[in-house]
């Protein structure tokens, strides 16, 4: 098992490095940071406010890049929660609710 943990560790150190120096460059150049990049240079920064080194900053990185966002949900779920409230209100049933999901889900 060793073994694993030291592939884990090394391929840790192998993102956090790329990330450091693609992080900058993407800025530079204007350019969007994917999701995974960001998530990278929040675990980073987050390890480097704790002062961790060593192991402990590995397994933090580790625990960090591993972990979902927070009960995130998405514009779509908002939004459907939202219309579906709206409907309920109006108390929509059969295709006239169908409709009014329709339309309230296209709407901006």
């Amino acid at each position: 098992m060793r073994f694993h943990s030291v592939s884990v560790a090394a391929a840790i150190a192998t993102v956090t490095i790329f990330a450091s120096f693609t992080s900058p460059t993407l800025a530079q150049q204007g350019q969007q940071l994917t999701a995974q990049q960001e998530k990278m240079k929040t675990c980073n920064a987050d390890a480097n406010a704790k002062g961790l080194k060593g192991d402990a900053r590995k397994s933090f990185m580790s625990d960090c890049l591993k972990a979902k966002p927070a009960a995130a949900t998405n514009k779509q779920q908002e939004k459907m929660k939202a219309c579906n409230t709206q409907a309920t209100a109006q108390q929509l049933k059969g295709q006239d609710r169908q409709k009014f999901m329709s339309s309230c889900l296209k709407a901006s």
